[in-house]
């Protein structure tokens, strides 16, 4: 193993969007593709707000998306080596205890501030080059509410350091905060890490990806039937690419190919509709059980699987088309005599029950298994006639056939139903509709 170590270290404080765990999967990425170490830590230090109904999800999420930790650490078990460098740098007078006035109830009467020595402080960022921050502007920080309670810049520059991370890939955001945990590394003797700030993510309106703009949580879309390749696959290109035209990178093909010199400095925009087009593809991508399988769906909806891979971008769509227009191809329709007519001219009455008279014979000599373009085939020549006698034409034939064989205004095609339901179920169904116009 290289001596790349990555970490991810969420708080569990919301429920996470793809924003967030873009970030683990470009740190896993890299990580791995360099043989290295990739660590999971939670970031609880902030007890009032950290709770177990966030935390169990995000592990949730990684093991849905085949992200693996190699180490697995909480911030808050941390606290005695927090306080121990706490009070040493307390003793050397690089911070101090400062008394506040408090402007609100909440806030303490003594923090511990980090003494700025002012300057600029200088660091070149993987991904975006030197960047320089003059600190003096900063003044003396707060590090710590009590030496029992440090802040985020103090603990993350301690677990970092213990847990030998060579590399900090995160948000653009956190560019701002780097400064603050350099002057505190140094004060503490320890190493810098390389930091790569990571593109901001914006959704469809251009506006930061967040929860107060209503992204979703990974959660949601995972319940909506995504699958985790799909996903994994979506952001890992969410501001970055292989350098070539491919689109469909597997989880094992995306640790080969990731290269995190190929990430962009700009901004990505989260395209759902661009998400539900990835995970169709890999929809496609399944063998039909693995289809059935995968989605939870009834070992009867094998007969329609062709068609949900065709129209379905979701397991949740493709669960609402069998339970919807593709009823019909396990139940029995119950139709209704107006809409049977919907499609008749009122100039030719009778046309409605005569074309499906006259599709009887033709169907009934169909043997189970034909395609549906040979269906269409043997139907279309009917349809055609009428065509040619007047108002009405192939509509006013192919609508009562399609409505008599699914009883669903949106259905698939005629000739697509009598093929997977077969020509005896189907003269049975346009007998029926025959005698419902009938009477």
């Amino acid at each position: 193993m290289s001596s790349v170590v990555s970490r991810f270290a969420p708080s569990p404080t919301g429920l996470l969007h793809s924003g967030n765990y873009r970030t683990a999967v470009f740190s896993y990425l890299f990580a791995k593709h360099e043989g290295g170490k990739f660590i999971v830590r939670i970031e609880d230090t902030d007890q009032a707000r950290s709770k177990p109904e966030y935390e169990t999800p995000i592990f949730e999420v990684l093991k849905w998306l085949n992200i693996q930790a190699d180490e697995q650490y909480r911030q808050s078990e941390h606290r005695p080596r927090h306080r121990e460098l706490l009070e040493r740098l307390v003793t050397n007078k690089t911070a101090y205890i400062s008394k506040e006035t408090p402007k609100t109830p909440d806030e303490r009467g003594e923090v511990i501030r980090f003494k700025n020595p002012g300057g600029t402080v200088t660091f070149t960022d993987v991904i975006r080059g030197e960047i320089t921050t003059d600190v003096t502007d900063l003044g003396d920080f707060i590090i710590a509410r009590s030496l029992d309670e440090p802040v985020f810049h103090f603990a993350v520059v301690v677990d970092d350091a213990d847990e030998n991370v060579t590399h900090v890939i995160r948000g653009g955001d956190h560019i701002s905060n780097t400064a603050r945990q350099m002057l505190i590394q140094r004060a503490l003797g320890l190493p810098t890490p390389l930091y790569a700030h990571l593109p901001l993510i914006l959704d469809s309106n251009h506006k930061k990806l967040s929860k107060r703009t209503d992204a979703k949580a990974l959660t949601e879309y995972r319940d909506m039937g995504i699958l985790p390749e799909a996903m994994l696959n979506y952001i890992s290109f969410l501001g970055w690419n292989p350098g070539d035209n491919r689109e469909y990178l597997s989880h094992d093909e995306l640790i080969k190919e990731f290269d995190i010199s190929r990430v962009q400095k700009g901004s990505a925009i989260f395209d759902e509709v661009k998400l539900f087009s990835v995970n169709q593809h890999w929809m496609r991508e399944l063998s039909d059980n693995d289809y059935i399988t995968r989605g939870n769906l009834d070992t009867k909806a094998l007969l329609a699987v062709s068609l949900l891979k065709e129209r379905a971008k979701t397991f949740k769509e493709a669960r609402e088309m069998l339970s919807g227009e593709l009823s019909c191809l396990f139940n029995e329709p119950v139709l209704d005599r107006k809409q049977l007519l919907a499609k008749e001219p009122p100039e030719r009455p009778g046309m409605a029950i005569t074309a499906l008279e006259s599709l009887l014979e033709p169907i009934n000599s169909l043997k189970n298994g034909v395609s549906s373009d040979m269906i269409k085939e043997t139907i279309m020549p009917f349809a055609n006639a009428e065509e040619q006698k007047g108002k009405g034409g192939r509509g006013a034939v192919l609508w009562p056939l399609r409505y008599a064989l699914s009883g669903r205004e949106r259905s698939p095609d005629p000739f697509t139903i009598i093929s997977i339901i077969g020509s005896e179920e189907s003269i049975s169904r346009i007998r029926k509709a025959i005698a419902i116009l009938e009477g």
